[in-house]
């Protein structure tokens, strides 16, 4: 083991994590090692995900909560378990309070479309404001532009500083206001890695009697996540970025919300009564759950859950820092490279978005990939970034439980060759 690796053992055995994880093991292009570096696109399912998956389908496949047959009974046991999983994994008051979708895009869309069709005090409308944020996935934009259209509510963000990758909130007290129905940010950006402020966001917020929606997506599988201690009215993240299937999102919502707003989608499950004139709907979280739900992917979810609850995400976000912070350090060595975020370890996420002088992110992420690495290039659903920083796109790396040093390495290395290719 090298000099520069020392500091990054100790912290997780990843030798034995990656043996959990076949697809690691896989060769490409004629017989290269595989770098996986797009976690925070997907990360990797493990073995005992994928057994839990094969024997749901193998065992217990049925639909859930109606039937009287013993195939009934058991899935719905799983899937109410998976529940109960995730409720504790995220700190939840209450089971009650998690909703399963199918991505953390829908989750956010369900907010969104509950808070257009509400009652006062939460209704938004064309006297209210909406307030998102610069750097946000499009997941966390369009539901709100989509909203504002139908409303005539006015959309609202605060601005990106360029030099550091972080929010100007110097004016948090003109952007928040008395008119805010809804703040809308995400936790840690996806293609900055910045962790954004949330106690000063939630609690200006909470002042105006705004709601409060945390798009978690890149904190729930990095880090442990307590959505009592974010304070916030809502959380969002998905499934297939933390060891999970893909096909299955969760919506957290302080219960006495998840009463009072209405339904997102109609049909089976999320009724109580129906008639030819009208219905009533159950209580939360299946009134926001119709038809049939992802079964197999919310059992898949709850594996996901045990596996790093296993190996403990304040362990796993200790490696990652220490790896983050290796790879920033090394990524600054490459010449004419230019991080694109925050350029410390502290205060961000596992995700490093760059450029590498004036090659293109996609003849970037080509190269690398004839050398077996996998990254992500483009504008990362979160075009309002690169405009405000000015280029088309961008290279994005991003580390995980199972991300080595020697990963790193390899991927500095493939980038020494990409410029040499383009010399």
């Amino acid at each position: 083991m090298s000099d520069a690796h020392q500091g990054l053992t100790g912290l997780l055995d990843t030798e034995a994590i990656r043996k959990d994880f076949p697809i690691l093991h896989r060769r490409v292009h004629d017989g290269k090692a595989l770098v996986y570096l797009d976690n925070a696109a997907t990360s990797q399912t493990p073995r005992q995900v994928i057994d839990t998956l094969s024997a749901y389908y193998e065992q217990y496949n049925a639909n859930v909560h109606r039937g009287v047959h013993v195939l009934a009974e058991e899935a719905t046991a799983l899937y109410e378990g998976a529940r109960d999983k995730v409720a504790e994994f995220v700190n939840a008051p209450s089971r009650d309070e998690v909703i399963f979708t199918k991505n953390a895009s829908e989750s956010l869309n369900l907010v969104a479309n509950m808070l257009g069709w509400a009652d006062e005090p939460y209704r938004v409308d064309r006297e209210t404001e909406i307030v998102i944020t610069e750097m946000e996935h499009h997941s966390n934009i369009v539901p709100w532009q989509l909203l504002a259209q139908r409303t005539g509510a006015k959309l609202k963000w605060f601005g990106l500083d360029p030099a550091d990758g972080t929010l100007d909130l110097s004016n948090i007290e003109e952007v928040i206001t008395e008119k805010t129905k809804i703040v809308s940010f995400v936790l840690v950006s996806n293609i900055l890695g910045t962790h954004n402020p949330v106690e000063q966001i939630v609690r200006r917020a909470h002042e105006v009697g705004a709601l409060v929606l945390i798009d978690a997506s890149q904190a729930a599988p990095h880090m442990p996540l307590d959505v009592q201690a974010l304070q916030a009215d809502f959380v969002a993240f998905t499934g297939h970025k933390m060891c999970g299937p893909t096909g299955i999102g969760v919506l957290w919502g302080r219960q006495e919300l998840l009463e009072d707003l209405p339904p997102f989608l109609g049909g089976g499950e999320m009724i109580e009564t129906v008639s030819m004139h009208s219905s009533t709907y159950a209580p939360a979280p299946h009134k926001f759950e119709a038809g049939t739900p992802p079964i197999a992917q919310a059992v898949g979810l709850g594996a996901a859950v045990d596996y790093l609850t296993s190996i403990g995400m304040e362990k796993i976000a200790a490696h990652e820092k220490a790896i983050t912070e290796y790879a920033v350090r090394r990524l600054m060595e490459v010449p004419d490279l230019r991080i694109i975020g925050p350029t410390t370890a502290e205060e961000r996420g596992s995700a490093i978005s760059f450029t590498l002088g004036d090659i293109h992110p996609h003849d970037v992420g080509q190269v690398l990939d004839e050398q077996g690495i996998a990254v992500r290039v483009g504008h990362h659903c979160a075009r309002p970034v690169c405009l405000r920083y000015g280029i088309p796109a961008t290279t994005r790396a991003s580390f995980y439980l199972y991300s080595t040093p020697a990963e790193v390495d390899a991927l500095v290395d493939g980038l020494e060759h990409v410029r040499n290719f383009f010399a």
